[in-house]
């Protein structure tokens, strides 16, 4: 795991010391992703810089160093990530004579001898992995960036700066490209509005204009000397999910089961690879459980796992954890977080996601990378199951609510919808506020107001895809409060290509496969593990697994009135199933209490009006109004104000 960033400008330089200067600067400030070393290419006449920081995992010696060129100078690449196949490719290599004289055994000369031998793109379709990297072409003089599959590890890139200055920026965290000279910081009021309905950015966007992200299995070519930027898809999720629909998984569950565990042990196998101490977290639930359990059966000693505790019940699965530990026997490290602890977190979010960034859970997720730093370099993790295997709840509720919902036919339900919003939010809630002592069961039911409109966001749904999303939603209509912004689309699928014949489970499972995994998911444990120099690793994501998830009927995936019925039996054969077999607890924090309490005057400094107001992006009416309802308790708005803070404090240290 490390750092990449970089640029290549619109017309060559001959100032070689101020490129080398400008990209080491766009380097050392994520020098968190690569303490271990750092260096830079520059290639002044052609107007390229590279620049790399290293986190040693494979081939500690100088020999993994980068940039890197390779054997026939042709490729010069810097690298994020893991091939975890690299040794079979070297044995590839070896048997077809494309192999150099080895100067180590890292995979990032894996690859350029691949470069070398076969091209970037059929190096890129036989690496099972995850990565970001750039590469220099010498004999094309293009420049090539390329993702991983899924998403794992982030890469920006854009056009910034007007004529002599004009450049193709890119880097791993929008914070390095912040360091260039060219870089415009200006707000993209899209990219904002989109933010406050998820949470997160999406991806192809990035919050600045001009920058885009990567988007995963794809290649991005330029060339010196012209604005272009062309992207090739190596691989598309929603063709693994169109395959998978066009050849089920044909054998019984019991071979399905079989099947998935081979899978995922040769996955987990690879994965264990490394040259520093290896890891992995553990919540006790079924994906973290599973990934330890097959880890520990393969190891020849005790696999280190580690897990956090919060005092707290309701967001406290430790007990669990500490259980199956002492069932594998692991060596278990556990460690409770006091509030002031977690709180703490917060004023290094921004530094930490360097784009907004609101999915509270990314506090509980420093700490445990923190935590794990302590003993490993890598840890893995047991992320993707619930998006592989239909395992949210929030699946079976939505499609239960619309099986309900459509049998009333759509413009009675978008009448009754304009009705119920005619009063505001606020107006509904003094109404229910003045009948409680006349209705004493209104005394149950807190935000009435609140859920009124949603409940009216629901009735005016057009299909379950539309439902899926507003009820996924923080704010159902953050353009209203973003300055020239367009409304984000309720219905991404039309923009993702989506194959026909899903049922509404597996719509949403492609979704979030799509969307909410890398961008919100494999985002919060990329920064959180990166801020403290920690490699995490997905076995879960290796895109056999993927494609392979995708073959099992979803009578499969959810059976005898479990989710993630596959993955449970795969766990079982490990772990009792007592020890499983319980309700699900989010990884998360208070934060709905917190801003009533000892986040109160943080968070009301963040949402004066005037502060909010004073770049001209938000205006500050909505926020103030569910601040206030917030407040009184009645109403709980932690998700919408909770996305409004991180902007403002990103904004704010930015």
């Amino acid at each position: 795991m490390c750092g990449i960033v970089g640029f290549l400008r619109r017309r060559p330089a001959t100032y070689a010391d101020r490129d080398e200067a400008i990209v080491r600067r766009m380097a050392s400030c994520i020098q968190r992703r690569g303490p271990d070393h750092q260096a830079a290419f520059v290639d002044a006449p052609t107007g390229l810089a590279l620049g790399h920081l290293r986190l040693a995992i494979l081939d500690l010696s100088p020999a993994g160093e980068q940039p890197m060129t390779s054997a026939g100078g042709r490729f010069t690449i810097v690298y994020n990530g893991e091939v975890y196949n690299h040794p079979a490719l070297r044995r590839e290599l070896e048997g077809g004579g494309g192999a150099p004289d080895w100067r180590g055994h890292s995979d990032t000369e894996t690859l350029l001898a691949g470069f070398e031998a076969w091209g970037i793109e059929a190096t890129v379709r036989r690496s099972v992995g995850m990565f970001a990297f750039a590469v220099w072409d010498r004999a094309e003089r293009a420049l090539f960036l390329v993702r991983d599959r899924i998403g794992e590890k982030p890469l920006y890139y854009g056009w910034q700066g007007q004529g002599e200055d004009r450049a193709f920026l890119f880097g791993s965290e929008l914070a390095s490209l912040k360091q260039h000279p060219a870089m415009v910081h200006q707000v993209d009021p899209d990219a904002l509005a989109a933010y406050l309905r998820t949470g997160y950015v999406p991806a192809p966007q990035s919050i600045y204009r001009g920058v885009a992200k990567l988007t995963p299995g794809t290649i991005a070519r330029v060339e010196p000397g012209s604005d272009i930027v062309t992207i090739t898809p190596y691989w598309r999720a929603v063709d693994a999910i169109a395959e998978g629909q066009r050849t089920p998984f044909a054998g019984s569950p019991t071979e399905a089961v079989d099947a998935l565990e081979g899978l995922l042990r040769d996955a987990v196998g690879q994965q264990m690879m490394a040259d520093v101490p290896l890891g992995a977290f553990l919540s006790g639930g079924v994906d973290s459980s599973t990934i330890v359990a097959l880890m520990q059966d393969m190891a020849a000693r005790r696999v280190q796992t580690f897990t956090i505790g919060f005092d707290d019940a309701a967001f406290n699965e430790a007990n669990h954890a500490k259980a199956v530990a002492a069932h594998l026997g692991t060596d278990h490290t556990e460690l409770y977080v006091t509030p002031n602890q977690a709180r703490d977190v917060i004023a290094e979010l921004p530094s930490i996601y360097s784009e907004p960034f609101a999915d509270s859970s990314q506090i509980p997720t420093f700490l445990v990378s923190q935590l794990a730093k302590r003993a490993v370099t890598v840890s893995l993790s047991g992320d993707a199951g619930d998006e592989l295997f239909a395992g949210y709840t929030r699946y079976d509720v939505t499609q239960r609510v619309w099986q309900t919902l459509s049998r009333i036919p759509w413009p009675m339900r978008a009448v009754a919808a304009k009705l119920l919003t005619t009063l505001s939010p606020m107006a509904w809630q003094r109404i229910a506020d003045s009948a409680r002592h006349i209705v004493p069961s209104l005394n149950r039911f807190s935000s009435v107001g609140s859920k009124i409109h949603k409940g009216a966001n629901v009735l005016a749904s057009r299909d379950g895809d539309q439902l899926y999303r507003g009820l996924t939603s923080y704010w159902l209509h953050p353009e209203v409060m973003v300055t020239g912004a367009a409304a984000p689309s309720t219905r991404p699928y039309d923009a993702l290509d989506m194959p026909a014949g899903l049922s509404s489970v597996e719509r949403m499972m492609a979704l979030d496969l799509l969307t909410y995994l890398p961008d919100d998911i494999l985002t919060k444990v990329d920064r959180a593990a990166m801020a403290v120099s920690l490699e995490t690793r997905v076995p879960m994501l290796d895109h056999r697994v993927i494609e392979f998830a995708w073959t099992l009927p979803l009578a499969i995936k959810t059976r005898e009135g479990l989710p993630k019925w596959p993955l449970r039996e795969v766990l079982y054969r490990h772990v009792p199933r007592e020890l499983i077999d319980r309700p699900k607890v989010g990884f998360g924090i208070p934060v709905g209490q917190w801003l009533r309490g000892p986040l109160r005057d943080w968070a009301e400094a963040l949402l004066n009006p005037a502060k909010i107001e004073a770049d001209g992006l938000l205006h500050s009416a909505a926020i103030r109004e569910a601040w206030q309802r917030h407040q009184t308790g009645r109403s709980d708005h932690q998700y919408e104000l909770w996305s409004v803070l991180m902007f403002q404090a990103w904004r704010e240290a930015s």
